[in-house]
């Protein structure tokens, strides 16, 4: 859970850095290819994660 925390984490102050560059009409703003890109990557780590959280917990019960 802490990669994924940080992987989040780290995608949404990128985001918000370019996104405030954006709106203060500086060089290096993000455009809406990469505002998608980035949701869709933020999307798929958070599946990934509960798919794994799952996987993980289902073959932990069958330890004995």
């Amino acid at each position: 859970m802490g990669t994924l925390w940080f992987t989040a984490s780290y995608l949404a102050c990128l985001a918000q850095r370019r996104i405030r560059a954006l709106v203060k009409d500086e060089t290096g703003a993000l455009s809406l290819e990469w505002i998608v890109i980035a949701v869709l990557l933020v999307a798929a780590a958070t599946a990934a994660g509960a798919f794994f959280t799952g996987a993980i917990s289902h073959e932990a019960g069958k330890l004995p």
